[in-house]
């Protein structure tokens, strides 16, 4: 391991110093080495002002880091000290961790360069790891280009001048560490100083000389500096796949996840050692930390690795114990990939419900959607969460953007649940409609308009621009036709203003535009019924009825409802044939309601459902609804007598 060297006096720039570049260093005088970091750094978009030095560095004697073995450094005594005037008068004393927590300690790139202008000796990995504290500094304050007072650091030029001088004397993890943190400090890619960083990784890597940690570091940075396409990372990933997956520490094997991540279209290529991952990361999940498992979970979706459900069940499992430490952004990931492997459990549910309906207010607006998302997705109905994203909502609608609004609302409608401020809800969405109503994408606005209407908040105000000549033109944009499933939500919000809103005086839809049924291979306004619970609905009708002829199934009427089973009775209550058309005088629809009618677990319909079903009563059917749970342990005779009592309670001189 090169150790660095620091000279200091009041007259000269501190050196940094190789073993075997002292004295090339020491030859220079003070203005060249800042012209030379000048000229080597560049950082990107921003430019360089000479400025005079104001640096003073006070006398102290010297003192040393030792390495035994070349990698893990040996402090010569024993003492640990925590204070940084112990830490000065006993740096010979001190290991790596102490220097880290020191590091660690500190709250600007300031102190951390004034830390370093202290000493005389440090091995290079630790002064790597010095600009990597930096560059998470500088990162975590969302600077996208260094201060000018870091870039005219004397110390920081001088350690970028040394690390650009002699590469080949830096140690693996100081040679790595240093150009992922130069890299993330955005110094120009094409800057001598990286150029020269990347040529010395690429000899060694020719060699074979990198360790698995320093090969994913390295990994990663070519990713920043050349993008997946780099031949250099091909032979990483190569060397990688030779290596024992036991020899990876947790956090290698993420950031080979992330590697892989980045090469998402070599996925196939590399599929035989994703699978050898995915089986090894199973032993490695409890000691993952919640950004671990975040990063994991993303990658899994980017790399489509659905045949790693025992991985994404076990992240899952641990993924509950971490919800109330997940940052916002971490826990919008994790919610991405449940709603991609189609995973939920209730543990996860009730923890999610516990930090949601805690800290919502706090909660960044895109995880509040992404946590609305995924209730809606697995059909969700969590009354905890959907009250609290609605107080949210009315207290901090303007944080939200129009889609996110969108995807906030559109979950109440889906799950056909009305929170206790409804009211006040439903009155700030339309604030929020009146002033930013062009701000919309029309299908978002669709989407949302047709939302509020499944929960009887239906948007009168509204319906004449949806239905105008200008918003169809705007939704259907540059494709040929609209889209099927705009064209049924435009249908039912016209038929939910015939039958809901008959002082609605406004413009209609279109004929053009109207479909006729709202039953579709995909994009359904309807739930398909359910097969099984079907047929066996179908053999007690027929032992009820005594025939096949006597009632008719998966009907569509002109109101583009598709009803499970139809009887027909006329005036004096007997059944008629399903052919009749004449005397008809009532009509029964059943719904037979599968639990994919309702929301996950529970007995309450989805907003589709039971607008369905609304609207069949305002159109005259006698609606009787057969639910699942009622029936899916009855035996045949049982079957029937329900069926008598559901359909003929109330005609009790029914004959057929």
């Amino acid at each position: 391991m090169a150790l660095i060297t620091l000279r200091r006096n009041l007259c000269h720039l501190p050196d940094f110093r190789m073993h075997g570049a002292l004295a090339a260093l020491r030859s220079q005088p003070v203005n060249h080495v800042h012209k030379v970091a000048k000229k080597r750094l560049c950082p990107r978009s921003c430019p360089l002002h000479p400025g005079p030095f104001k640096v003073r560095f006070h006398h102290a004697r010297r003192k040393e880091f030792h390495s035994e073995n070349g990698n893990d450094l040996r402090p010569v005594g024993e003492a640990m000290f925590s204070d940084r005037d112990s830490f000065e008068q006993n740096l010979e004393n001190m290991d790596e961790q102490v220097f880290y927590r020191s590091l660690s300690n500190f709250t600007s790139s300031e102190e951390v360069l004034s830390f370093l202008s202290t000493l005389q000796t440090l091995p290079d990995a630790l002064a790597a790891g010095a600009l990597q504290r930096i560059c998470e500094m500088e990162r975590k304050a969302e600077a996208h280009r260094l201060p000018k007072e870091i870039l005219e650091n004397r110390v920081f030029q001088a350690l970028c001048v040394q690390f650009e001088q002699e590469p080949s004397n830096l140690s693996n993890t100081g040679l790595v560490t240093a150009l992922q943190a130069l890299t993330l400090l955005y110094v120009d890619p094409q800057s001598s100083l990286l150029l020269n960083l990347v040529a010395e990784c690429q000899r060694r890597l020719q060699r074979g000389g990198l360790e698995v940690h320093n090969l994913c570091v390295l990994g990663e940075t070519l990713i920043k500096l050349q993008g997946p396409e780099s031949t250099t990372l091909d032979l990483i990933i190569y060397q990688l796949q030779g290596e024992k997956l036991e020899n990876f520490a947790p956090e290698d094997i993420v950031a080979l996840y992330r590697v892989l991540q980045a090469c998402a279209e070599k996925a196939d290529q590399h599929q035989a050692f994703l699978s050898r991952i995915n089986n090894f990361s199973l032993s490695l999940v409890p000691n993952l930390s919640p950004k671990s498992i975040s990063q994991v979970l993303t990658a899994l979706v980017a790399l489509d690795q659905t045949q790693a459900l025992p991985l994404v069940l076990k992240l899952g499992k641990y993924a509950v114990r971490h919800i109330p430490h997940f940052t916002s952004e971490e826990l919008g990931r994790v919610l991405d990939a449940f709603i991609y492997f189609g995973h939920h459990d209730r543990f996860f549910t009730t923890a999610l419900e516990q930090r949601v309906a805690s800290l919502c207010l706090t909660l960044a607006p895109e995880a509040v959607s992404r946590v609305m998302e995924y209730c809606s997705r697995k059909q969700i109905l969590s009354q905890p969460i959907l009250n609290a994203v609605a107080e949210t909502f009315v207290c901090q609608a303007e944080k939200f953007s129009p889609r996110q609004v969108s995807e906030l609302i559109e979950p109440f409608g889906k799950l056909n649940y009305l929170p206790p401020n409804a009211s006040a809800l439903f009155r700030k969405l339309e604030d929020i409609l009146f002033a930013r109503f062009n701000s919309f994408p029309p299908k978002t606005l669709l989407k949302l308009l047709h939302s509020c209407s499944l929960i009887e908040r239906h948007p009168v105000n509204f319906m004449a621009k949806i239905f105008s000549p200008y918003f169809l033109q705007q939704l259907q944009g540059e494709e040929s036709c609209l889209d099927r499933l705009s064209l049924a939500q435009l249908t039912q919000l016209l038929l939910t203003s015939l039958l809901e809103c008959p002082f609605y005086k406004g413009p209609k839809l279109h004929p053009k535009y109207q479909v006729k049924s709202f039953l579709t291979p995909c994009c359904s306004l309807e739930t398909p019924v359910d097969f099984q619970l079907y047929k066996s609905v179908m053999v007690g009708l027929m032992d009820l009825l005594g025939a096949r002829l006597y009632f008719a199934s998966k009907v569509l009427t002109p109101y583009c409802y598709t009803i499970d089973v139809e009887i027909k009775l006329d005036e004096e209550g007997f059944v008629l044939p399903l052919t009749a058309d004449e005397d008809v005088h009532r009509r029964i629809a059943l719904c037979i309601d599968g639990p994919k009618r309702f929301c996950l677990n529970s007995r309450h319909l989805l907003g589709k459902e039971a607008t369905k079903q609304r609207h069949l009563r305002l159109l005259g059917y006698q609606v009787v609804q057969i639910p699942y749970y009622e029936i899916e342990t009855l035996t045949r005779l049982e079957l029937v007598e329900y069926l008598q009592r559901k359909l003929f309670s109330q005609n009790a001189g029914v004959c057929w």
